[in-house]
């Protein structure tokens, strides 16, 4: 049954992260480079702070543009706080709820605040996928 698999089955384990005192130009680097659209940002401890994504960045690319300031800035300036997350016992279904409903991409795994792992649609699709092809 769908309902027992786990995030912790599907989840990326050691996704790519940032932290707030990277550049905000180092950020769009690693969205341009790479086929994620977000990322988790984190202390020194491993803990969840918020999380960068190209939205974040364009809206701190135009936020400066329009008050004709300097362009660029942290991430730390930028990132979303509010983030919702989940644990990595939480069944896939719950999770997919979750998509729907608040419409996001990915949502960080956390133990106790510290990030162990991200889930994104991509991945709750590929768990699906996998239940259809070996039932």
């Amino acid at each position: 049954m769908l309902k027992s698999v786990k995030v912790s089955d599907y989840m990326t384990s050691n996704p790519t992260t940032f932290h707030e005192d990277t550049d905000l130009f180092d950020a769009i680097g690693m969205f341009s480079a790479h086929p994620f659209s977000g990322a988790p940002v984190v202390d020194k401890d491993g803990k969840l702070v918020g999380i960068m994504s190209e939205v974040d960045c364009l809206r701190g690319i135009l936020d400066k543009t329009y008050h004709e300031e300097e362009v660029g800035g942290s991430v730390g300036e930028f990132m979303t706080r509010n983030v919702d997350t989940i644990d990595a016992n939480t069944d896939i279904i719950a999770v997919a709820e979750q998509f729907i409903s608040r419409g996001r991409r990915r949502i960080p795994v956390v133990d106790e605040g510290v990030l162990v792992g991200q889930v994104s649609r991509k991945d709750i699709l590929r768990a699906v996928n996998d239940f259809v092809s070996n039932n």
